[in-house]
């Protein structure tokens, strides 16, 4: 019997979007963040709608039943085979950077005009320049990143207790989800697990081995994988931090190494990690002067969860964890998300949509006065009118500082958008 599928309503409500067009829709993200289960939940939605199952075209490259469609000939040639003779095709291909030159098999079916077309993959390299070239202005990616905080709860009951299934015992309260979900992470397969430290992290370890093998030692040889992994590591202990490749490397030749690690070296492992989709970066962006700095950037590890597991929770840094669920949240939400700087003050996310932009500072409490005072300085300096808020665990009948706002995180976090 297959496994029920709990709903990611809002990249269902984005790829519906899509629906009837020739846009190519490209689904991308890290490997167990819900990629092929979005698939599965739109061609349910399908389905529902009464489109013919017969008009759905639906392969999983990874599973061994396509092992030998490993070129776009074959692979085209089996999808055709699977189309009705006329009208109109739903075509999903999950994983399809698996198949060699898929871009052609896709641009050709594209071309033809009876395809809507759904793809997924695990890295960037999927958006190469040659399906650039290939399909310019004709596909649009829509990024998937683990579990919400809300989408969690709705998993989340699927969890057993930390000493096995308790039927007679009722589910945690928020609060204990948002520790369990702070310190575990949101990869769906997470909520699926005992709730212990072993085991998670166990399951942890294998999703980041296969995609540094998988999505980068495979594709991108790296030359030194020690400092690789010093560099992974380095990002992890600094989340929330200024850097630079030049600082970076600096650091990791200091650490004993015995030769210089290079600046141009460090951003070439910081592009792998990227497109692999294990960390994403906060560009410096001059409020001010209204542009975007090439100097320094902070970096998030995807997955908090993932962080603990590579850091151990010893150093789990309550701040800059919260930060990370609060950068990948505005993510979720379609903002770009910078680091702002005012003159000599930093701001922690500066978040720009078509529709909206808003400066955010983030703070474990505001109960003490230094601290509520540091926080303010910098979004009191800005004087336009863009919304000001400051994120923070506290919960006071206090909600507005002089037209800043105050809101508690976990009711963020649960916000409609």
């Amino acid at each position: 019997m297959e496994e029920p599928l709990i709903s990611r309503r809002v990249y269902v409500e984005r790829l519906r979007k899509y629906q009837h067009t020739d846009v190519i829709k490209v689904i991308t993200g890290i490997r167990r963040s819900g990629k092929s289960t979005l698939m599965r939940l739109f061609i349910r939605e399908l389905l529902n709608q009464g489109v013919p199952a017969a008009r759905i075209v639906h392969i999983n490259f990874s599973l061994m039943e396509y092992d030998r469609l490993r070129d776009y000939r074959t692979c085209y040639a089996l999808i055709r085979e699977r189309m009705p003779a006329s009208g109109r095709v739903s075509v999903f291909l999950d994983e399809v950077q698996m198949v060699e030159s898929w871009e052609k098999a896709v641009n050709s079916l594209h071309a033809e005009g009876r395809s809507d077309i759904c793809l997924t993959g695990s890295n960037a390299w999927l958006l190469s320049s040659e399906l650039s070239t290939l399909l310019s202005g004709r596909y649009v990616e829509i990024p998937i990143l683990p579990l919400s905080f809300r989408e969690y709860l709705d998993f989340a009951p699927l969890a057993p207790a930390e000493d096995g299934p308790q039927e007679d015992k009722p589910l945690p309260d928020r609060e204990e989800q948002f520790r369990r979900y702070l310190k575990f992470g949101g990869f769906p397969g997470v909520s699926k697990l005992p709730q212990d430290n072993e085991t998670v992290n166990g399951y942890l370890a294998g999703i980041f081995n296969t995609v540094i093998v998988k999505d980068v030692l495979a594709r991108h040889p790296v030359q030194d994988v020690k400092m690789f992994e010093q560099l992974v590591k380095f990002l992890c202990q600094n989340t929330g931090n200024l850097v630079s490749p030049a600082n970076i490397a600096g650091f990791i030749s200091s650490q004993g190494r015995g030769i210089a690690v290079k600046a141009a070296t460090v951003s070439r492992y910081l592009d792998l990690l990227e497109k692999a989709y294990i960390v994403y970066p906060s560009p410096r962006y001059d409020i001010k002067g209204k542009e975007l700095l090439k100097t320094l950037a902070k970096y998030y590890v995807v997955d908090t969860g993932l962080r603990n597991m590579l850091l151990g929770y010893g150093d789990a840094d309550l701040g800059h964890l919260i930060e990370t669920l609060v950068y990948f949240e505005l993510r979720r939400r379609g903002f770009q998300v910078f680091t702002g700087k005012h003159y000599d003050r930093e701001i922690d996310f500066f978040a720009v949509r078509q529709d909206r932009r808003v400066y955010y500072q983030v703070a474990l409490s505001m109960l003490d006065e230094g601290v509520r005072e540091r926080e303010l300085a910098p979004l009191r300096s800005v004087k336009d009118n863009y919304d000001k808020i400051v994120l923070t665990m506290d919960r006071t009948f206090i909600t507005d500082y002089a037209g800043i706002r105050l809101v508690n995180i976990l009711d963020f976090l649960m916000e409609d958008y």
